[in-house]
């Protein structure tokens, strides 16, 4: 679940954003301290800023231009003032997008949604995502990424991937990777997973990753 972090000295207006954004299933929060936007920043750790322009004190260019020295986590503009100069100034400051007041809610979602998942797809230590060695498990896609390079996994690949990786530096023994794919073992011959275990590893190889996979002699399977 992502955080947003809504900068607006509106308190009606900041309520409704805040209730809109959590309805839509985001964390939300709104800064407080508008002498010192950095510090509520710094206190909510944001994955995404919503930004007024006329704020007291400092206006919103300043504060972006100020959150780009620390952070490249995205801006979205949310202004009533929609000139030209006003969009400029906003993208020449760091902003990812910009909304003129007033707004449609659905709107302002579909691009906060847009936003994240261009910025933070294969970035993050979300649940969807694993990474480990420059190699990227996308468990929605059932996927493997690694450089420019891309592989379609298995249902079972992937459960044996991600057990593997979860588990890193530590041995996962055979019984263990059939229970999760089988349920009960003892139903299911042991050359099985090795036909699944030397698929995966064929797909790493093809991507560049040699030995991503090792084999420890009768106790099981690691990665490291």
């Amino acid at each position: 679940m992502h955080t947003i972090m809504l900068v607006e000295d509106d308190s009606a207006l900041c309520s409704q954003i805040i209730e809109g954004l959590k309805k839509w299933g985001f964390n939300a929060d709104s800064a407080v301290n508008f002498e010192n936007i950095i510090d509520d920043f710094s206190k909510i750790k944001p994955q995404l800023v919503i930004m007024d322009i006329n704020l007291p004190c400092y206006d919103g260019f300043y504060w972006c231009n100020r959150i780009r020295e620390i952070s490249k986590v995205p801006v979205i503009f949310l202004s009533s003032r929609d000139t030209n100069m006003d969009i400029i100034m906003a993208v020449n400051t760091g902003a990812d997008d910009y909304i003129a007041k007033p707004f449609s809610m659905q709107i302002l979602i579909a691009k906060i949604q847009a936003i994240l998942r261009r910025t933070y797809d294969y970035t993050t230590a979300d649940h969807d995502y694993i990474e480990h060695r420059a190699l990227i498990l996308n468990m929605g896609e059932s996927s493997v990424i690694y450089g420019n390079s891309k592989s379609e996994l298995t249902k079972n690949e992937m459960k044996i991937l991600r057990l593997l990786m979860t588990n890193k530096g530590r041995i996962v023994s055979r019984e263990s990777i059939m229970k999760l794919l089988w349920d009960d073992d003892q139903y299911v011959n042991d050359n099985t997973l090795t036909v699944n275990i030397n698929r995966l590893r064929s797909r790493l190889s093809d991507l560049g990753l040699e030995d991503y996979i090792e084999t420890k002699k009768g106790q099981g399977y690691i990665v490291i």
